[in-house]
């Protein structure tokens, strides 16, 4: 458990799960999407070019799609648990979308997780960790837009090592992150051993 300062100065607990065969070890992230420096050059190489889309207005996210894995989810709401950590869908599908971060296509990191397998088999991101830099991520909206988002850095991290500034920090742009489990199962704790992070960021409003 620690607490971590966002670039707008909001204090955050952060709290990792750590049961990854129920739920991915994610952290809550800070309400505001202010603009603020870039997390990292490494997790936010752009791809899509020096120029940028708009940022997009706020729009809750109906359905992912990501092409290349062959992944089409529908997506449900997550919040948060009593204990300050992010909800997680209580199935191997569909994903879910965390709403207490920005909408996919707004100003700052939305937050997508899903399950890399479920006690009756594979989870909707069960390929994530496939995904290559330069894909595609689709994100259906309710306003009946769908945003193409560009994938600039697959990566994966040991639990306690979970890059929370990156994934969760403000940023100047819109972008996506996706996470789900990695590494090993460990038998002892009935858990994996690691996190798939992708990021993204908006290419174009689709």
């Amino acid at each position: 458990m620690r607490w971590w300062r966002t670039a707008t100065g909001t204090t955050v607990l952060v709290v990792a799960l750590t049961a990854c065969s129920t739920a991915p070890a994610v952290a809550p992230a800070p309400t505001s999407s202010a603009v603020a420096a870039r997390p990292t050059p490494s997790a936010e190489a752009s791809t899509v070019g020096s120029e940028r889309p708009p940022v997009m207005a706020a729009s809750v996210p109906v359905r992912v799609e990501i092409p290349a894995i062959g992944v089409d989810s529908e997506l449900m709401r997550l919040g948060l648990q009593d204990d300050g950590t992010m909800e997680v869908p209580p199935a191997g599908f569909p994903a879910g979308w965390y709403d207490g971060a920005p909408t996919p296509g707004e100003l700052g990191p939305a937050v997508i997780a899903g399950h890399v397998d479920w006690t009756t088999g594979p989870g909707v991101f069960y390929d994530l960790a496939k995904v290559s830099v330069g894909d595609e991520v689709r994100v259906g909206r309710a306003d009946g837009t769908t945003p193409v988002f560009v994938v600039t850095a697959v990566q994966e991290h040991p639990k306690d090592e979970f890059p929370t500034a990156a994934v969760y920090g403000d940023i100047e742009h819109a972008g996506l992150r996706l996470i789900t489990c990695g590494g090993e199962w460990d038998r002892s704790v009935r858990h994996y051993t690691a996190n798939v992070v992708v990021f993204a960021e908006l290419a174009h409003p689709g």
